[in-house]
């Protein structure tokens, strides 16, 4: 009774059809999920958004709507945001520089990783990382 009752809960709060959406096995929701789960398996590869739709069964304009409504982000940033973070572990834990870690998790320019590496965490990848080692 008391997990019927947890259930009920979710279910009737302002996020309930959120969560039924996530639960409904073949719903917008849960093709996102899958795709996000691709894409976190795989994101150093080249994202090619007709694929990604198409594994949805969504047109892309479809799937930018649905997944920018699941993440607050378009594909693109989220592939970015995923990547950004692995370096930054890869960094931080193997203790591999900049340039390696930029190739490791998928990126061609090693400026163009720096540049955004410095927009998302505040600082160039080397002084970034040297401030986490020291805290």
């Amino acid at each position: 009774m008391v997990i019927r009752e947890i259930y009920y809960r979710l279910l009737t709060v302002e996020q309930g059809e959120a969560v039924r959406q996530i639960a409904t096995s073949g719903s917008n929701m849960q093709r996102i999920a899958e795709v996000i789960k691709r894409l976190k398996a795989d994101f150093a590869s080249p994202l090619r958004v007709e694929e990604l739709a198409r594994q949805a069964k969504m047109s892309a304009s479809s799937f930018h709507r649905h997944f920018k409504q699941v993440t607050s982000m378009n594909p693109l940033q989220y592939q970015k945001q995923l990547r950004l973070s692995a370096a930054r572990q890869v960094m931080l834990s193997e203790n591999v520089d900049a340039t390696q870690a930029a190739y490791q998790v998928g990126y061609d320019s090693t400026s163009q990783f720096s540049r955004e590496y410095a927009r998302m965490f505040g600082a160039p990848p080397i002084r970034d990382i040297e401030r986490l080692r020291v805290a």
